[in-house]
């Protein structure tokens, strides 16, 4: 949801931040923290009459301030986009449900419909207004693909979600009718991951962006020249921070807001409505302030303090929600929809052979028993209570899930740990060093590449926010110490990881990581392929995973017409291992009790999705 330097960018966009401390795993938690963990799992309903005016002031995430403003920034900037969703809309509005991929309501057109061969999409569009009261067309979605495509002519790492050979790649889009959009595939998509990536589609202003200096001529963005001009000229404009609220390009909306101020020292800014915008909601707040902020702590203060109205409260403080409830705030929390924590394995890297150790299934089954999921949640140095059991890539409330059930392939068992690493040819030493002693490619063996006297040992990255991180990664090394492997944390800062720990757009660093930790993944609410994640020569494939049936699998639930085949490569991907899952943490989102709407607007902030045109004060 999230995002920071070309591919690495869409990790911010997609994942929850993290703050790393060295606490040590404890199982059980005391009765005051299980009162505070059921006291967030009822949604408040819509309350009171709804009242005209006032200003609503939102948290940040801790460390993500935004530094852009074109919706698709290149590879060379670092940072987060403002306003993105709030200021310009996607073709689709990404849903908040697990069992949904999109908000139909809050879209700018109609479901997609197919010719019988999925190869050509007709899409009507819905009577949405730009701020110059311009209807939005089909013409602009045709304008921002062509912007899009021109970014990716520039370096295939200016869109975090792009495969090569794959869209937008054989895509052909025409404005049949100003309101009627046609897409022409060379490639079939399943209806619902296309549907996934048009939720990606920013669209942007066709008649008043397509210019490739100020005051200049309007271009002909169908040639692709034209579309690399003005692609170049909107991101150079996008690169002035200070002119961000001034710069009359950036007035030209077809989302509920736009821009009113941009402080370039810290990130912060604030919206206000456009009064042209036609979707659901009456946008009756005047103002919407985001505030950058530093840390989860200085978040709790500020709420504390009762200047703020919304933000998210990391699960450290969950002791703290009966005195926010006390001070008139609403907290709710679940486990955001098509989320993952897990442990990044990089199958890549040469240390100590771990690459070659860490190809062998049976040493990250091994790995995977260590994780004591129950116990991480439960502890109160690490969860807090606030967290929820997953062994897979599609998350909750997921209408695809793995064929195991609640019966994961590899639970907690460090028993069961060490005879698989004795059953295949380790002397285990506990709190020493285990060695291969048994080296070789047979039955009993160690496997391909793996010396006599081979040890396992690796270094983990923990991202040094929020706090669970690095609790989480403190208890995996013990355990897995107390099995003879040596994990060797080094904190970083969640942005150097983003621009520096993924093989796939910084293979020089590859070395530096055996595995990382930065907290949460999004895939596609309602459709949680992992294209780009973990097939083979994936874009966002950051561990080099490779596995013959998985690419088969992902191929199938991107390309083939039944979706239910989902289900098989989320279960495939949970067996084989391309990570160490870890359990999702709870999001806990608070926001004052003097602050309504409905109740899904609320819950759609555990993905980071945010409709304050929807919410009012009242008394």
């Amino acid at each position: 949801m999230t995002q920071v330097s070309g591919k690495q960018r869409g990790r911010i966009f997609v994942a929850l931040t993290l703050v790393a401390v060295l606490v040590t795993a404890c199982s059980g938690a005391g009765s005051a923290t299980k009162d505070a963990a059921r006291s967030y799992d009822t949604l408040p309903k819509q309350a009171g009459n709804p009242k005209n005016g006032g200003t609503v002031t939102v948290a940040l995430t801790p460390g993500l301030s935004p530094n852009f403003i074109y919706p698709y920034p290149p590879a060379s900037a670092n940072g987060t986009v403002i306003g993105r969703g709030l200021m310009w809309r996607s073709l689709y509005r990404p849903s908040g449900e697990g069992d949904k991929i999109v908000d139909a309501g809050s879209s700018l057109a109609e479901d997609p419909a197919y010719s019988p061969d999925r190869k050509t999409v007709t899409i009507k569009m819905k009577d949405y207004k730009w701020s110059d009261g311009a209807p939005v067309t089909a013409g602009d979605v045709v304008f921002s693909l062509a912007l899009l495509k021109a970014a990716l002519a520039e370096s295939p790492a200016n869109w975090s979600f792009y495969t090569p050979g794959q869209f937008p790649d054989g895509v052909t889009a025409k404005a049949a009718t100003p309101d009627t959009l046609t897409l022409e595939l060379k490639t079939a998509y399943n209806p619902s991951y296309l549907l996934s990536m048009l939720t990606l589609l920013y669209v942007m202003p066709s008649t008043q962006w397509n210019i490739a200096r100020a005051g200049g001529p309007h271009l002909d963005y169908t040639k692709p020249k034209n579309a690399t001009a003005i692609y170049k000229y909107l991101t150079k404009e996008s690169g002035s921070q200070s002119t961000f609220a001034s710069n009359p390009l950036w007035q030209v909306v077809n989302g509920p807001y736009r821009l009113k101020s941009f402080d370039s020292t810290t990130g912060s800014f604030s919206l206000v409505p456009n009064k042209s915008y036609s979707g659901p909601g009456t946008s009756r707040l005047d103002r919407i302030d985001f505030k950058a902020f530093t840390s989860a702590a200085a978040v709790l203060n500020q709420f504390k303090a009762g200047n703020l109205t919304v933000g998210t409260l990391d699960s450290g403080f969950i002791a703290q929600i009966p005195a926010l409830k006390a001070k008139g705030y609403n907290v709710y929390g679940a486990p955001a929809p098509a989320r993952f924590d897990s442990l990044t394995i990089n199958f890549k890297n040469t240390v100590d052979n771990f690459g070659k150790v860490i190809s062998q299934a049976y040493v990250r089954q091994a790995l995977q028993r260590l994780i004591d999921q129950r116990g991480y949640i439960a502890s109160r140095g690490i969860y807090n209570g606030a967290g929820s059991l997953n062994y897979s890539t599609a998350g909750s409330d997921s209408p695809y899930p793995p064929r195991f059930g609640d019966d994961p392939p590899y639970p907690h068992d460090p028993a069961a740990a060490e005879k698989l690493l004795t059953d295949n040819g380790w002397k285990v030493v506990p709190d020493g060093s285990t060695t291969c002693v048994r080296p070789g490619t047979g039955p009993g063996e160690c496997g391909a590449g793996i010396p006599q006297g081979q040890r396992i040992s690796f270094t983990l990255a923990s991202a040094n926010t929020p706090a669970y991180v690095g609790a989480r990664d403190v208890a995996f090394a013990s355990a897995a110490k107390r099995l003879g492997i040596e994990v060797k944390i080094v904190t970083k800062a969640l942005n150097y990881m983003y621009a520096n720990y993924g093989n796939t757009f910084a293979p020089a660093k590859k070395n530096e990581w055996a595995m990382q930790d930065n907290g949460s993944l999004y895939l596609a609410a309602g459709y949680p392929s992992s294209n780009t994640v973990f097939n083979t020569g994936g874009s966002f494939n950051l561990g080099g995973f490779q596995d013959a049936e998985a690419d088969k699998l992902i191929e199938a639930s991107t390309f083939g017409a039944d979706a239910k085949v989902l289900s098989t490569e989320v279960t495939r991907l949970a067996e084989d291992l391309p990570v160490l899952f870890l359990p999702t943490p709870h999001t806990l989102v608070v926001w004052k009790d003097t602050l309504s709407g409905p109740p899904a607007s609320f819950k759609a902030l555990l993905s980071f999705l945010y409709t304050p045109e929807q919410w009012y004060f009242h008394g």
